[in-house]
């Protein structure tokens, strides 16, 4: 799992007078300095422009907006809603909310196509087609995203298995019969829920294959899941985006589906005739 910044900061060599106060700064006002250029941030703690940018590198980040995009990474699973607020006033354009709104979400979704692993996403698509036992597990936010995979993969498969947001020993209560050829499904955003990821441990410790959907390496998800597929999420005030990870799960459901069209057929001209048999959708038209 990559660094987060204060562990790069605790982990620096000798600093410089300057240098300390850059760190000092970002240790104390992370949620400030993540917004900030690189000559606000030195105007701020008395350093020249160019002092920022070396510290940047020295701390190993490709410059300064590396070493700012590091931080807004960090201080999306740290932050309090509270301070979210605040810091969201520095992100969205309030004149034109539902355009700034939109106008990130497409950036996650161009972010997370940029950066999309097909070998990883084939890997989890062949993990879960070919599962004994799927269990799906999402908490907080993510639940939404758990029981609209946990939906889909029910009208497909066999077996799958949505982990209710319950007390936690009810969730290892559900997963307790976890076996090797089973597989889990772990979905965390920022703020990370500790539930998932102790269930995606447990799940691990007994075999079973783990894939996990969450937002990138600095996850701590990452060293718990065999198969890792990253969707962009984005800090909107106090809620994060979930447009993207949603895309990626439409995307893993599809493929799931196509690899047996025959089979996926079938089970839709038996669900249609139930449907209309049960009046379970609303007959449009004459």
């Amino acid at each position: 799992m990559e660094k987060d910044i204060l562990v790069r900061l605790e982990e620096a060599g000798r600093l410089s007078k300057g240098q300390r106060r850059i760190a000092d700064y970002i240790r104390n006002n992370y949620d400030k300095a993540a917004f900030m250029t690189a000559g606000k941030l030195g105007q701020t703690v008395g350093v020249s422009e160019s002092t920022v940018v070396r510290f940047a590198s020295d701390l190993g980040y490709d410059g300064y907006p590396g070493m700012r995009k590091a931080i807004q990474e960090m201080i999306r699973s740290r932050l309090t809603s509270l301070q979210r607020i605040e810091v969201s006033k520095e992100l969205l354009d309030e004149g034109n909310l539902p355009g700034s709104v939109l106008a990130a979400d497409m950036g996650k979704l161009e972010a997370t196509l940029r950066d999309f692993d097909r070998e990883q996403f084939n890997t989890a698509v062949e993990a879960i087609a070919n599962a004994n036992h799927i269990f799906i597990v999402g908490m907080r936010s993510s639940t939404c995203l758990a029981s609209f995979l946990g939906f889909y993969l029910n009208l497909l498969l066999e077996n799958v298995r949505i982990i209710q947001d319950t007390s936690q020993s009810e969730v290892y209560e559900q997963i307790m019969r976890i076996k090797p050829n089973d597989v889990f499904i772990g979905i965390s955003y920022p703020r990370y829920s500790s539930r998932t990821v102790k269930a995606m441990s447990y799940a691990r410790s007994c075999g079973a294959t783990t894939v996990g959907i969450t937002d990138g390496e600095t996850s701590p998800l990452v060293g718990l899941a065999d198969v890792l597929l990253y969707a962009r999420s984005g800090m909107m005030s106090f809620l994060d985006s979930l447009v993207a990870p949603l895309s990626l799960i439409n995307a893993l459901i599809v493929s799931i589906g196509l690899r047996n069209r025959e089979h996926v057929s079938d089970t839709f001209k038996q669900l249609e005739t139930i449907w209309v048999d049960y009046d379970v959708y609303e007959r449009m038209g004459g």
